[in-house]
């Protein structure tokens, strides 16, 4: 029986991922949130599982780190220098890092890139993104996280051709872009689609999350995974085995 702390553990998602420990047969060994002391979980944890925010980012990768045990980080809006961080951590210790913790959104992600990698650079790639009125961070993360599956079918950087929203005259669509729209409202727990249009069709992938107990079974199932692993930079579609 692993025991698995939770970064963030009174959040909506904290208590879900409780939840599914439970419900793996595994030990909720304690919890941290907001000012709490994040080495006092990680000393008697064999894992930890980051939904916080992107401020505490550094220090729970250091308390990681210092304990010597692996992290799941699912807390999105990250930025250039928190990759960086990750990055350093990984020499250490095993963390896995990602925008989506849910299976069925990792699997989409693969189909994604493969539908970029093999159709014409003459279909135009938009990406659609529908979350609760109480999410702070757009695009979303996996909606970042689809745009570079996009970006790596079509072996461009993301950074370089992202439309992150339009308005006003602005022209004509620029060839080769991905463009990002986000929609905010209700309760919704996260709908992503991606679009591929060319002359006369189009082709849709999507995932409807229905509740946040998918992306907190997904991430009990990437900590299961993590465990036992070397040090390094994971990725969920190594989890499944992809």
């Amino acid at each position: 029986m692993a025991r698995i702390g939770i970064i963030g553990s009174q959040g909506r998602m904290g208590q879900a991922i409780a939840a599914a420990i439970a419900d793996a047969g595994e030990d909720f060994t304690g919890g941290v949130d907001k000012d709490g002391d994040v080495s006092a979980v990680a000393g008697i944890a064999d894992i930890l599982i980051d939904f916080s925010s992107p401020a505490a980012l550094e220090a729970n990768l250091d308390a990681a780190m210092a304990a010597g045990v692996p992290i799941v980080i699912g807390t999105t809006g990250l930025e250039e220098r928190h990759h960086w961080l990750i990055d350093a951590a990984s020499q250490t210790i095993p963390v896995l890092q990602t925008g989506n913790t849910s299976l069925g959104v990792t699997l989409l992600a693969h189909l994604v890139r493969e539908a970029a990698a093999r159709l014409g650079d003459d279909w135009d790639i938009e990406i659609v993104e529908t979350h609760h009125r109480m999410k702070v961070d757009a695009p979303s993360g996996t909606a970042l996280l689809l745009g570079e599956a996009a970006a790596q079918g079509r072996g461009l950087p993301l950074a370089d051709n992202a439309v992150r929203g339009r308005d006003g005259i602005t022209g004509q669509r620029e060839a080769g872009t991905i463009g990002f729209a986000s929609l905010r409202g209700g309760s919704v727990a996260g709908d992503h689609t991606v679009h591929f249009l060319a002359d006369n069709e189009r082709l849709s992938l999507s995932h409807l999350a229905e509740n946040r107990g998918i992306f907190a079974k997904g991430a009990v199932r990437a900590a299961q995974w993590l465990l036992g692993r070397e040090p390094g930079r994971y990725t969920m579609p190594q989890v499944l085995g992809l």
